[in-house]
């Protein structure tokens, strides 16, 4: 395998010759290999990557990197299908086999500079029985989770159980992520409980939007692991822990679903009290304009510009008008009053 690694980085090199040493591969963000004993060693990523005979080998490429795009669609190591998988640019899960390549696409969560965030992001990936290829846009937590894993001396001792890791890893993402939801629906039901309900509806949007996603993407892989145990696994030999990683996405995807109906529970609540608070507000509004509209009708009278006015030769003439109107939104207010309307 080393020796096809080379030959394909010299066929890619710019005016490198065939008898040319072999180069550093182009967007390669990281390199495992493995030892004897299952623990994987970290590579150099900026020199020759050489293989041991006996372990795996796993490369991580950067695909927003036009040149490891145009690395991995030259490679000859891996059937064609599996290399247009690799650099292609539609993140729609996937996963497919051949008699001996596992490839497809799977979802993970988007790793930030303050750690994993609710965006989503996917993995490129293709697998034979010593050689994980993967690619990526964007950073990922389960990718970063695992290599941290591995220089932690995490022992992986095949191909599938180093992808089996990465999944692994991935869920434990997503459902860090769940515990991380639930705590923040816990919170905004107690400001509910409290009728505050400034904060918490576009925080209910958000994580709505996020756990439709996360469950639109959980179902499908569920649907990828389990038709991979049922049809897949008798095309190749590459062990993949399929039932187990079924259960658990199974699990996993139950408490998505429960974390987005409560969301939208918590949400409908939201409306109803942002309602129930806008027409207590109408409701006080339209009781102050009711209670000043008198007054206000005996001022305009008061101040039309006309001749035979009442009060308007007497020098107590504005100590009577302000009796007047006083009087007359004290007798409206004593109405409202009487009638119940203030204390509804």
């Amino acid at each position: 395998m080393a020796d096809v690694l080379e030959h394909d980085l010299r066929k890619v090199g710019t005016g490198a010759s065939p008898a040319a040493p072999a180069q550093a591969l182009p967007g390669l963000i990281s390199a495992f290999r493995s030892k004897a004993d299952g623990v994987a060693e970290e590579l150099a990523v900026d020199r020759p990557i050489v293989e041991d005979a006996d372990g795996w080998l796993w490369l991580h490429f950067n695909l927003a990197d036009a040149r490891a795009c145009h690395f991995l669609r030259s490679t000859s190591y891996l059937p064609l299908t599996a290399r247009a998988l690799l650099v292609a640019a539609d993140e729609h899960q996937q996963l497919h086999a051949s008699d001996d390549c596992l490839y497809g696409v799977f979802p993970d969560l988007v790793c930030g500079l303050e750690g994993i965030t609710e965006e989503l992001g996917f993995l490129h990936f293709a697998m034979t029985e010593r050689l994980l290829i993967s690619g990526r846009r964007r950073a990922l937590g389960g990718i970063e989770t695992t290599r941290n894993a591995l220089r932690s001396g995490h022992k992986a001792p095949t191909v599938a159980a180093l992808l089996d890791t990465i999944v692994e890893h991935v869920v434990d993402a997503v459902d860090r992520f769940a515990d991380d939801v639930a705590r923040k629906l816990d919170r905004i039901e107690e400001k509910i409980l409290a009728e505050d309900v400034s904060e918490g509806g576009q925080m209910l949007v958000r994580i709505r939007r996020t756990t439709v996603r996360l469950h639109r993407q959980l179902v499908i892989l569920r649907s990828l692991i389990q038709r991979l145990g049922l049809d897949l696994g008798q095309k190749f030999a590459l062990g993949l822990a399929t039932k187990t990683l079924g259960q658990r996405l199974d699990w996993l995807d139950a408490e998505i679903v429960s974390l987005r109906d409560r969301a939208q529970l918590l949400q409908e609540e939201v409306t109803i009290k942002t309602a129930e608070q806008t027409n207590r507000n109408l409701h006080v509004l339209a009781i102050v304009t009711t209670v000043f509209l008198p007054a206000t009708l005996i001022a305009g009278v008061f101040g039309m510009n006309v001749g035979g006015l009442p009060l308007t030769q007497s020098g107590h003439g504005f100590l009577w008008s302000m009796v007047i109107l006083v009087g007359a939104s004290a007798a409206v207010f004593w109405l409202l009053k009487r009638s119940g309307i203030l204390r509804r």
